[in-house]
């Protein structure tokens, strides 16, 4: 599996708690902040739930 690379890029003021819990999770702590994480399925599900507050860029392996 590959790589990607998770940019925070929306704030998470104002959504759900779920929301603000699967940033967290995915490691991003503060706006602007990037983190890589492996392309597996439970990362691409949490990436799916908070697609309009993040951008996502493919890392060659």
């Amino acid at each position: 599996m590959g790589k990607i690379s998770i940019k925070w890029v929306k704030s998470g003021i104002g959504r759900p708690s779920d929301q603000r819990k699967t940033l967290e999770s995915l490691g991003l702590k503060k706006l602007n902040q990037t983190v890589i994480h492996e392309e597996t399925p439970s990362i691409l599900g949490m990436v799916r739930k908070v697609s309009h507050l993040i951008t996502i860029e493919s890392k060659p392996k």
